[in-house]
This record gives structure tokens, sequence and C-alpha cells, in this order.
């Protein structure tokens, strides 16, 4: 088992404003006699700069429902890169951090939103160049013949450089025996990543056990990937809360009589799917048919007139359509 970073212990409430209090005590000006004129010419060291842009980031994590580990995660990894860079200004030693990772969860639960998070970040604290994401699945990597699959997954990692590498459903690499070109591509990653050091991070994802049993495909895989984040499935309660800032980002207003609605079909559709449920994306699809059926409804009730506004933003329970999972 590679060595993780451990998320930090704390209530998941404290920890946001316990992390943002330390960041803008850190940030406040001090008090000094020189003149505003000198004051001005001093440069602002890079630490400084780096947690204003943190700052950002952190707003940003903290509006993604539940996540709380990822969350801590996300700023242990931070404060490394800022007392790497405090030692380095002090002529210590700093050494240099492989950030590889592999995220392991359900589909829906995050990964590439969280994935796009890292990007960013790791562009602002100065670990990547670029910050671009670069998201593949196996198709993009495997070719039809020797020596295509190797092409390919280098062409792919050319153009990751200075930013992240995202292969969704990596274990699909590692299924199909020794003579199956998936294994090609892991080669080539693996070499890509010694031969590319530090010059982009590789994020493999998919399903829980089965990333389990990829990384032990190889014994060379999970000493290079130090930082595994596990996402686990959402909550109800917080697939309500996601299905109601879905509809609010859309100008939508559930109905109370909606949302228990929903309630008691995720309950029903959690625990028949279980392993195969999709969590976000699921209600995602919800809300996006109980958009469609709104709109239906309303052209039948009013024919030519036109509704009010809050009718227009108004979700009732006969708007989802929950019988059969959603197109």
């Amino acid at each position: 088992m590679p060595g993780r970073v451990m998320a930090k212990s704390g209530s998941a409430d404290e920890r946001p404003s316990r992390q943002i209090n330390v960041i803008l005590r850190s940030t406040e000006a001090p008090v000094i006699s020189q003149s505003i004129s000198d004051a001005e010419s001093q440069p602002v060291p890079k630490s400084q700069q780096q947690q204003g842009l943190f700052l950002e980031i952190q707003r940003e994590l903290d509006q993604l429902i539940g996540l709380d580990h990822i969350k801590d995660l996300m700023y242990e990894i931070y404060a490394l890169l800022q007392i790497a860079s405090m030692r380095s200004d002090a002529g210590l030693l700093s050494g240099s951090q492989v950030y590889h990772m592999v995220f392991k969860g359900n589909p829906g639960t995050g990964k590439t939103t969280v994935a796009r998070i890292v990007a960013r970040m790791f562009q602002r604290m100065g670990v990547l160049s670029k910050g671009h994401l670069i998201e593949v699945e196996r198709a993009d990597l495997v070719g039809e013949y020797i020596g295509h699959t190797a092409q390919k997954t280098r062409d792919l990692v050319k153009k990751a450089i200075g930013g992240i590498l995202f292969i969704d459903e990596a274990y699909s690499l590692a299924r199909g025996g020794e003579k199956d070109f998936g294994k090609e591509a892991i080669d080539t990653l693996v070499k890509s990543m010694e031969d590319q050091k530090n010059q982009f991070i590789l994020i493999l994802a998919g399903y829980s056990d089965e990333m389990d049993y990829f990384l032990q495909c190889n014994p060379g895989l999970p000493s290079r990937f130090p930082i595994q984040m596990d996402f686990p499935d959402y909550t109800i309660d917080q697939l309500i809360q996601i299905s109601e800032g879905m509809a609010k980002d859309r100008d939508y207003i559930l109905m109370p009589q909606a949302i228990l609605k929903l309630k008691q079909h995720l309950l029903k559709e959690k625990c028949q799917s279980d392993h195969l449920f999709s969590n976000a994306r699921y209600v995602r699809n919800v809300i996006e048919r109980s958009v469609r059926q709104q709109a239906v409804r309303l052209l039948s009730q009013y024919g030519g007139g036109s509704p009010g506004k809050l009718e227009l933003m108004t979700i009732r329970m006969e708007d989802l359509k929950l019988d059969n999972k959603p197109q």
C-alpha cells in the first residue's frame, strides 16, 4: 500500500473557516514605518501571492457538497507547497514531491470536478505551467496494432505537459491480460512518468475495487501514486442539496412536494442500484428531464398564453417522471 497524504482531523464545519482565518491572518498588512512609496516598491513575497490565489480555490472547494476529506487533503497539499516555498526562500532544502494521484469511487462522486480544481490550484501554486486537464479513457490510449498504442499514449502525454492527464476507468487498461495492448499503454505511461518527471501530473480514476486490483497488476504502480483519494457515494440528503443547487443554477425552484418525491425515489433507486448508482450524475439527469416535463406541462396548461415568472421557475411534483431511469 502506497504512503498516503492523510486528511486532517476535526469537524467539517470548523475546517473552512479555520483555514481561511489562518490565511487571512497571515496576509494582513504589517504595521510599518516606511513611506508609502517605499512600501510600494517592495516585492510581494511569492508565498503571500500564493495565499491570495488559494483563497479562490478554497471558495470553489467549499461550494462542493460533501467531500470534506478531499477538501482537507487539498489544503494539506497547499500547506506543503507554501512551506516548501518558505524553506526555499530561507535557503533550506525543500525537496521535490510526486503528485500523481489515484481517485477511487463510483460515477458521479466528483472525481473529474476535483481534478479540474487540482489542475488550477497547481498552476496557481507554480507546480504546473499551464494547469489544463486532458481527460481520456482506454479507447484514446489503446491502438490497433503493436506500437500504435505507445505512440497514441506518448502523444497524449505530450498534450498534457504542463497540466494533468486524467484517465477515467483506468482499470480497463489491465483487463485484457498480458497480450492486450492496454499493458503497452501502462508501460508507456510509467516510462513517461520518469522521462517527463514533474512536467505533468497523472491522475487515474475508477471504481474503488477495480482500481485496487489494477494497482496490484504492476508492482511498480502503487509507489508511483503517493496520493490516493476515496470519493464516497453521496448521502440522500447531499443528493437533495445537489439537485436543489442544480435547479437553482438554471433559475428553477423545486417545490417541497417535488423534493419529497425525489427523496423517496433516490432512497429506492440507491438501494436497488448500489454499485451502479451514478450519484450526482443521476440527479442531474433527473433535473434535466424534469425541466423538459415542466415545459410540456406549461405549454399544455397555458396554450398560447404566457405563464408568470414564478410559474416558469417552478418544478412541481408532477414534473418529476421517475418511473423509469432518466435518459
